[in-house]
């Protein structure tokens, strides 16, 4: 019998090597999906097997739902890639070898996430990382326009660097390892180190941390670390924006929390949660301040990604069992959200034929529909009730009061700051007269609606088994 983890890491890339050679457009839009399908199925069943641990492997109560949701993602993302890429060949931006790229390129990019959320070796988690950063890059400049290919340049550039400096402080808690573990795999396996942690020496955890902070945190897109998150966002293709924003940054913040747990188990090395709350309110105070200056719809919701992954790291540094248990919420909250606006603005695109704010009118009257799943969208992604991001903020915020009070108050501060914005920018996109032109929008809707159905109900309510995951999950953030 395959293994699940088998066909989730290895399903995406034997698929990318057949879809590279196919030349039509549709059976290679259709083995996409049917791929991403696969894989979504065999993320499924491991909510029905016994977690499992093995030398480079791991199957546990951190990674599982971040490896279901990433298959889910990766799916809805398939069948809009679908549609969307069909309109684009229609209107000459792809031609179909382009086309046969992306899918082995997007296929590759779902692979290389899924190695990273299920390795237990930090050298294969870097790995996956790594890959999945080489393969945004091209994928950014898809479109081969001076700005697109200026994006790319700039992407590869500091992803390279962070992901040099990640590769550094991996190195460094090798070397950490390999004193109490000896040589080999064994100081290259997560679950040992982090039995062993009270053991490993401190200066070497100290300064691999603030590397692999400094790495992954530009993967992350947290302030000042964040120039080239807005740019990748605006410039390659919708489906490649909803993967960026809704998964890349959260397995990059998966590695980080990875890491922060073996320094923490050590009762002298550096305090991790005071730095995760200063760059955390610091990138969400930042980008709220941003999101009013923003000329172009896919960088505004860029920054709006900048300015919940702050808060995420903030409630990550606060600690403690409720605010893990709303951090771990959130980032699942946020993905399904952020991946569903940027499908929506996916259609926006299309339909107006900009990404201009200034240029985008109407939508109310000329794609109702579209209006209203825009709306409901930014409504989500905002904080109100009854979606589920609205909970976590909550959780979060309450959690803080109660142990930090003006801390609490700077999160509220650019909660309020961003919720300001993103309502004064959606009432410009829904009302007035009709900006032209309004063609008629052809890309799938349903993988919009299926992200703010889960996102409503787990406002609504978050089945047990749900809460019992984040809750182990969390006890393991400590």
């Amino acid at each position: 019998m395959i293994s699940p983890i088998a066909i989730i890491d290895g399903m995406p890339f034997a698929a990318a090597a057949v879809l590279a050679f196919v030349p039509n457009y549709r059976i290679s839009a259709y083995g996409n999906v049917a791929a991403m399908a696969a894989t979504l199925v065999a993320g499924l069943s491991l909510l029905a097997t016994e977690r499992t641990t093995g030398a480079y492997f791991i199957i546990d109560d951190m990674n599982i739902v971040f490896i279901v949701l990433n298959t889910l993602v990766g799916f809805t993302a398939s069948l809009f890639s679908a549609s969307y890429i069909g309109h684009e060949i229609e209107t000459g931006k792809l031609t179909p070898l382009f086309v046969r790229f992306y899918h082995a390129m997007f296929l590759s990019m779902m692979g290389a996430m899924n190695i990273a959320l299920t390795a237990n070796n930090i050298g294969l988690m870097w790995v996956g990382l790594e890959l999945a950063t080489l393969i945004t890059v091209v994928m950014v400049g898809i479109y081969r326009t001076p700005s697109a290919l200026e994006a790319s340049w700039k992407y590869f550039i500091l992803g390279s660097v962070g992901i040099s400096l990640a590769f550094f402080g991996t190195i460094l808690i090798y070397l950490a390892g390999q004193k109490v573990l000896g040589e080999g795999s064994p100081a290259m396996t997560w679950n040992l180190l982090l039995g062993a942690a009270p053991q490993l020496d401190a200066s070497l955890l100290n300064l691999a941390f603030i590397f692999l902070l400094i790495g992954y945190g530009t993967k992350v897109g947290l302030a000042p670390l964040h120039a080239w998150l807005p740019d990748a966002h605006s410039e390659g293709p919708t489906p490649i924006s909803a993967v960026l924003s809704g998964l890349l940054l959260n397995v990059a913040l998966y590695a980080l929390l990875r890491f922060k747990m073996i320094v923490s188990a050590h009762p002298t090395a550096i305090q991790p949660g005071p730095i995760f709350i200063v760059m955390g309110l610091v990138s969400l105070i930042f980008a709220a301040f941003m999101l009013y200056q923003r000329r172009d719809i896919k960088r505004l919701f860029a920054y709006s990604s900048i300015e919940h992954m702050g808060l995420i790291t903030f409630a990550f540094g606060m600690g403690g069992p409720i605010a893990n248990f709303a951090g771990l919420l959130h980032m699942a909250m946020h993905s399904l959200t952020k991946s569903a606006i940027f499908y929506a603005v996916g259609h926006v695109a299309q339909a107006k034929a900009t990404q201009r704010i200034a240029d985008i009118r109407g939508l109310s009257v000329s794609h109702p529909g579209l209006a209203l799943a825009l709306a409901a969208g930014v409504f989500a992604i905002a904080g109100l009730p009854p979606f589920g991001v609205f909970m976590s903020e909550f959780l979060i915020i309450t959690s803080t009061f109660a142990r930090a009070p003006w801390l609490a108050v700077l999160a509220v501060f650019g909660l309020l700051l961003a919720f300001g914005a993103l309502l004064l920018r959606l009432q410009g996109f829904l009302f007035g007269a009709p900006s032209a032109p309004n063609h008629r929008v052809k890309a799938s809707s349903l993988p919009i609606f299926i992200h703010l159905a889960l996102v409503l109900l787990a406002g609504i309510y978050l089945p047990t088994p749900l809460q019992h995951w984040f809750q182990k999950a969390a006890e393991l953030l400590r």
